[in-house]
């Protein structure tokens, strides 16, 4: 199996279903909160979650966030020289211990690079949803992708 794509292997509008999907445990959440210095209580004592608007504790949304962009690589930027930036994240749900995150990416656009003529720019869409197909992240970033042969 490979390991990303070169800018040749991306067409506008594909459709990349990543596999496999992440159920994430309290432990992750917790650990997750813990090495990324996010002291909210929210997030690590659940007690005090049981009395805010959602009554428990939900998954750090950036523990979201980089699950779903890993599971995209191997699908899409597995190969990239540099990724460009991020251009939009939208959380449009929680996710809970014990959910479970799937994602996919679509292919939005592509086109060379002015100055390298060895790379080429992908901008992509990685939707990531939850274990009853509820859209749960949406985000958009750009990457530089090699051509074949310049490896």
């Amino acid at each position: 199996m490979e390991f990303g794509r070169y800018y040749e292997d991306f067409e506008i509008g594909a459709i990349y279903k990543h596999w496999p999907g992440r159920t994430i445990t309290e432990y992750d959440n917790t650990l997750f909160a813990l090495l990324s210095m996010n002291q909210n209580p929210l997030f690590i004592d659940e007690h005090y979650a049981r009395t805010q608007p959602l009554g428990r504790r939900p998954v750090l949304d950036t523990l979201i966030f980089s699950l779903t962009v890993g599971m995209s690589v191997s699908d899409t930027s597995g190969k990239t020289i540099a990724n460009l930036g991020y251009e939009s994240i939208i959380f449009e749900r929680p996710m809970f211990p014990g959910d479970s995150l799937y994602a996919e990416s679509e292919v939005l656009e592509k086109r060379e690079s002015a100055s390298k003529p060895d790379r080429g720019i992908v901008a992509i869409e990685t939707r990531g949803f939850n274990q009853n197909a509820e859209r749960i992240i949406v985000l958009r970033r750009r990457f530089l992708a090699p051509q074949k042969g310049s490896a």
